[in-house]
């Protein structure tokens, strides 16, 4: 998959988070998906994201989809780069992809966001870069129509990813 902690206050903000959309959308309840082989876990609404795709056969991660063509992706792979946040963010910036645009960036000691446009479709990515040199994702994409349903979603998902 491309694309595609500790437990604490960061944590607790991301349950909060959910519960408040759990609360507010009177459908949506929250799921944790856990990936054997990395160990990423992240939390979303399940029934919006309720059509799960196969594991891939190297089992790094897992891709959901929605009826409206929205997708969210957790994942993980070896950091074999050595990549860094900051490296990761400028990489993504400087992409020429056809249809590709980084809006937004944020970075830290060991994460990085990136929000931004690919071939018309809104995505959000939030990765975590562990210290077992295993960098951990979450990538949500919806279409741009829909930014009023899925804004609201990918900030309280993307802080829910964790890894060990």
């Amino acid at each position: 998959m491309q694309r595609p902690q500790r437990f604490g206050l960061s944590s607790l903000a991301a349950v909060v988070s959910l519960s408040i959309i759990t609360t507010t959308e009177a459908t949506a309840k929250p799921f944790t998906y856990v990936n054997a082989r990395f160990g990423q876990s992240c939390t979303f609404p399940d029934e919006i994201f309720d059509k799960p795709m196969p594991e891939p056969e190297n089992g790094d991660g897992q891709q959901w989809l929605s009826a409206d063509r929205a997708s969210l992706t957790c994942s993980g792979i070896y950091n074999v780069d050595n990549d860094t946040p900051q490296g990761f963010v400028a990489q993504e910036k400087a992409s020429t992809e056809p249809g590709y645009k980084v809006t937004y960036s944020k970075t830290g000691k060991d994460w990085a966001v990136l929000s931004g446009t690919r071939d018309g479709k809104i995505f959000y990515e939030r990765r975590l870069f562990g210290k077992d040199d295993v960098i951990r994702t979450v990538w949500i994409e919806y279409p741009a129509a829909l930014k009023a349903k899925y804004d609201p979603l990918v900030g309280a998902i993307a802080n829910s990813l964790r890894g060990p």
